[in-house]
C-alpha cells in the first residue's frame, strides 16, 4: 500500500494535565472514527490507550500512545501523552513530532498547572493549538468560566467555536458557532448526534460568542475584515479556510466541548482536526542543525534525501527495542539500509508498522511527514536522527527537567545484580529523565527519576517485564573529611617472624591544601634514608589511609603531605612495610590537625508562582538554606539558593505540598562546607553505629 501525502495526514498530539480526560478523548475519537468498534474506559482498563498492566492499575496514562487511523480521507496520527508531570519526557517528544496539539482541559477545574507549562511547550514548537473542555457532564462543570480561565492564562485570541446546550448532569448537545447549528446527542454509539435548530433560550447568547468569533477570524484577513464590517454574510468555506490560516500561525485558539466518555462532541472534534489543524505540507519545513551547527530546513518533500527523527523507544523484553518516529523527509520503506547519523552505525529497517496501541499494522513505506514505528534496530534510540546516508544532521535536544529525587539500589537476591542492571539500562533507554549510575564515594547504585512515584513505576517495570526485583533506600550524603592545621607524625611498622621481618619506618607532614587539590605529595627525602623504590608505597599507603578518615571514616580531601625523614633495614625492609607505615603516620597526623567533617552543598534553582515564593524561601531557610537572590522567568519566579544536600534528599514532595505542585527545580554540585559542631557530632555518631553493625 503506497504512503499518504503529507497533506493528507494530521499529527495531533493530546496534551493537558492529569485526570483532565485525554484517554477517554483518544479512546471516542477512535470509536467514533470507526477505528475501534467498543468504546473502552479508563475506569475498567479496556482503553486502547493505556495498555501497560501499570497504566490499567493506576488508571493514569504513564508512556504515549501512537493511534493511526483514517477519518474523512486523512491519515490522523493521534498520540495520548501523560499528564502526570512525572512523565513528561513522552509529551515533550510527542510534541517534537507533532503539528497541531489538542489541549484537554477540565471544564470544572479550567486551567491547571500542567495544561500552562504543557501550552508553553506547545508554543516553543511552533505548534498550532486547539481546546476540548471536557467532562461538561461533571457536577460544577462551567464551560464559561473555563473558557474565562484560558484567556486569562494564554490571551484574548482563545475563542469559542463551540458552546454547550445545557449544563452539568443534562448537557447534551453543542452549539456549532460557524454556521450557527445545534447537534444535540444521545446515548454514547457513534454517530449518536441529530442536527437541530439552536434552542430559542441559548439564541441570543450563541449571537454573542459567535460575534466575538468573527471578530476574531476577520481580524486574519483584511478582505474578510471590510465585508465583516459592511455586514456581509461570510460563507462557511470563508470562514474555515480563514480560521484554519490563523490555527496555523499561531493567532487564533479555538475551544471546542464535549464529554469524552458519552462520546458527545467527538465527531466534532475530529471534523476540527481535518477542518482547523495544518498538515505537514501546510505547516512546512521544520528546523534542524546541520554541519558547524548552522540552523537549515528541512521540507516535507516526500522525493528528498530521507530525513527521520526518533522520539520514542520501548525496551519489550521479546522484541528488543521498538523505536517510534517521524518521516521529516523522504520516504522510509520496510525492507531497506538507512544510517544512524547520530551514532554513525548502518541499520537494517525490517517491517514497518502503524501502531493502534499495542496492535501493529505492517506498512510498506511512510512517506514525508508521517509516524510510525519499526522494531529491532541494534543501535538506535530516542533522540537518534536516521537519513539515506551519513552526513551531519540533528535537532535540538529536548528541554527536560532534570532528576532530582535519588534513591540507592540493591538486587532483591544475591545474584540478580547483573539481571537489575540490565533491565534499569534498558528502561534507561526509553526514559530520557531517568539516571542511572554507580556513586564513586558511597559504592552505591543509585537510580533518580523526577519523583517518587516515578521511580516507582521504574521498579515495577523492571519487575514486570524483565523480572528483575530491587529494593530501595535513601542514598548516603556523601561526607568528606580535611584538614585545618599543619601536623607531623612518625609511622613505624615493625614485625619479627621466624623468617625474614617486615620494617618500614617514615615521618610525615601534612598541612591543608587548595580546595580540588586532593593528594599532594611531595618526596623531601634527602641522603636515602628511604630507598627511592620504597616512595610510592607510601605514597600508596597514604592514597588508602585518605579512603577513611578519623573524624567518621568519610574520604579525606584537599590535603598536602611531605615525606621528610624516615629508615629503613637492608633485609626486613618492603614496599608492603612502608605502605602500613605510611597509612600509620597519615592518620596519626590526621589526629592532631583539627580534622573536620565537610558536607556537600548544592545550588537549587526553584520556579515557582510568584504567591508561593515566601513559603518557599521560608522552607529553605529551615533547611539552613541561603537564598542567592530571585528573579521573574516567564510567568513563574525563579528562586536561586544553596543548601547542604542533606537537607533536600527529600525535597520533591515538600515542594510539591508548598506550592500545589506548580513548582519544579533542579539542583548542581557546588562545593563542600564544614558541617556545623552540634550537626557533626549526630554524623559521627551515625557512621560509628554503622560500623559496629557491619562488625
Amino acid at each position: 500500500m503506497p504512503h499518504r501525502a503529507a497533506d493528507r495526514i494530521r499529527n495531533v498530539a493530546l496534551i493537558g494535565h492529569r485526570g483532565s480526560g485525554k484517554t477517554s478523548l483518544h479512546e471516542a475519537m477512535l470509536f467514533e472514527a470507526g477505528a475501534v468498534n467498543r468504546l473502552g474506559t479508563v475506569s475498567d482498563g479496556s482503553t486502547v490507550s493505556d495498555y501497560e498492566d501499570d497504566e490499567q492499575e493506576r488508571e493514569m496514562s504513564i508512556g504515549a500512545t501512537l493511534a493511526s487511523f483514517e477519518h474523512d480521507g486523512r491519515k490522523i496520527n493521534l498520540i495520548d501523552t501523560p499528564g502526570e508531570p512525572s512523565f513528561v519526557a513522552d509529551a515533550a517528544a510527542t510534541l517534537r513530532v507533532c503539528d497541531a496539539a489538542v489541549v484537554v482541559v477540565n471544564a470544572v477545574m479550567g486551567v491547571e498547572v500542567h495544561t500552562e507549562r504543557l501550552w508553553r511547550r506547545a508554543d516553543a514548537e511552533g505548534l498550532a493549538r486547539l481546546v476540548f473542555v471536557n467532562m461538561l457532564d461533571r457536577e460544577r462543570a462551567d464551560f464559561f468560566r473555563a473558557l474565562e480561565s484560558l484567556k486569562e492564562a494564554f490571551g484574548p485570541h482563545v475563542v469559542a467555536t463551540e458552546i454547550p446546550i445545557g449544563s452539568e448532569h443534562e448537557v447534551n448537545g453543542v452549539v456549532d458557532l460557524i454556521d450557527m447549528k445545534a447537534f444535540v446527542y444521545e446515548g454514547a454509539d457513534r454517530g449518536n448526534f441529530n442536527e437541530a435548530e439552536i434552542p430559542e433560550e441559548l439564541r441570543a447568547q450563541a449571537e454573542e460568542y459567535r460575534e466575538k468569533l468573527m471578530d476574531e477570524v476577520a481580524e486574519n484577513s483584511d478582505e474578510l475584515m471590510e465585508r465583516y464590517l459592511d455586514g456581509e454574510e461570510i460563507d462557511h468555506d470563508e470562514i474555515v479556510t480563514v480560521l484554519k490560516q490563523g490555527v496555523t500561525e499561531g493567532t487564533i485558539f479555538p475551544v471546542t466541548c464535549g464529554v469524552a466518555t458519552k462520546n458527545l462532541g467527538t465527531n466534532r472534534l475530529l471534523d476540527a482536526l481535518v477542518e482547523d489543524v495544518p498538515s505537514p505540507a501546510m505547516r512546512g519545513a521544520v528546523g534542524a542543525v546541520g554541519a558547524d551547527g548552522e540552523e537549515i530546513e528541512i521540507e516535507p518533500d516526500e522525493s528528498g534525501d530521507l530525513v527521520a527523527y526518533v522520539f520514542k523507544t520501548v525496551a519489550d523484553p521479546y522484541t528488543g527495542r521498538i523505536n517510534l518516529l517521524r518521516v521529516d523527509r523522504g520516504t522510509l520503506k520496510s525492507d531497506s539500509q538507512v544510517v544512524n547519523v547520530t551514532r554513525s552505525e548502518k541499520e537494517r529497517i525490517g517491517q514497518l508498522v502503524s501502531p493502534l496501541g499495542k496492535e501493529l499494522t505492517n506498512v510498506d513505506e511512510l512517506g514525508a511527514g508521517d509516524i510510525g514505528a519499526v522494531a529491532k534496530l541494534k543501535e538506535t534510540r530516542a533522540g537518534d536522527v536516521l537519513c539515506s546516508k551519513q552526513q551531519q544532521i540533528s535537532f535540538p535536544p529536548l528541554d527536560l527537567p532534570a532528576p532530582v529525587m535519588a534513591f540507592a539500589y540493591v538486587a532483591k537476591s544475591k545474584g540478580d545484580e547483573e539481571k537489575a542492571a540490565q533491565a534499569v539500562r534498558r528502561l534507561s533507554e526509553e526514559d530520557p529523565t531517568l539516571d542511572v549510575h554507580r556513586d564513586q564515594q558511597t559504592g552505591e547504585q543509585i537510580i533518580a527519576g523526577l519523583t517518587q512515584a516515578h521511580v516507582e513505576v521504574i521498579v515495577d517495570r523492571m519487575k514486570r517485564r524483565f523480572g528483575a526485583e530491587i529494593s530501595l533506600k535513601p542514598p548516603r550524603v556523601p561526607y568528606q573529611e580535611t584538614i585545618r592545621r599543619a601536623a607531623k607524625a612518625h609511622g613505624r611498622y615493625k614485625k619479627q617472624t621466624g623468617g625474614r621481618g617486615q620494617f618500614g619506618d617514615c615521618h610525615l607532614e601534612i598541612a591543608p591544601a587548595e580546595d580540588g587539590t586532593g593528594l599532594e605529595f611531595v618526596n623531601a627525602i634527602k641522603g636515602g634514608v628511604i630507598p627511592g623504590s620504597f616512595i610510592p608505597a607510601v605514597e600508596k599507603g597514604v592514597k588508602e589511609a585518605m579512603e577513611h578518615g578519623t573524624v567518621a571514616g568519610y574520604p579525606v580531601k584537599d590535603v598536602s603531605v611531605r615525606l621528610y625523614d624516615g629508615s629503613h633495614h637492608s633485609v626486613d625492609s618492603s614496599e608492603m612495610a612502608f605502605k602500613i607505615a605510611g597509612s600509620m603516620a597519615f592518620k596519626q597526623a590526621m589526629q592532631e590537625a583539627g580534622a573536620v567533617l565537610l558536607e556537600p552543598i548544592v545550588q537549587m534553582t526553584i520556579s515557582c508562582p510568584e504567591d508561593v515564593v515566601g513559603d518557599v524561601i521560608g522552607d529553605l531557610n529551615s533547611r539552613r538554606g541561603r537564598p542567592l537572590g530571585m528573579e521573574p522567568k516567564g510567568a513563574a519566579t525563579e528562586v536561586k539558593a544553596e543548601v547542604p544536600m542533606a537537607e533536600v534528599l527529600d525535597y520533591a514532595p515538600d515542594l510539591r505540598s508548598i506550592s500545589g505542585g506548580r513548582a519544579d527545580y533542579t539542583m548542581e554540585f557546588e562545593r563542600y562546607e564544614e558541617v556545623p559542631s552540634h550537626l557533626a557530632e549526630k554524623v559521627i555518631s551515625a557512621a560509628r553505629d554503622a560500623e559496629e553493625v557491619k562488625a
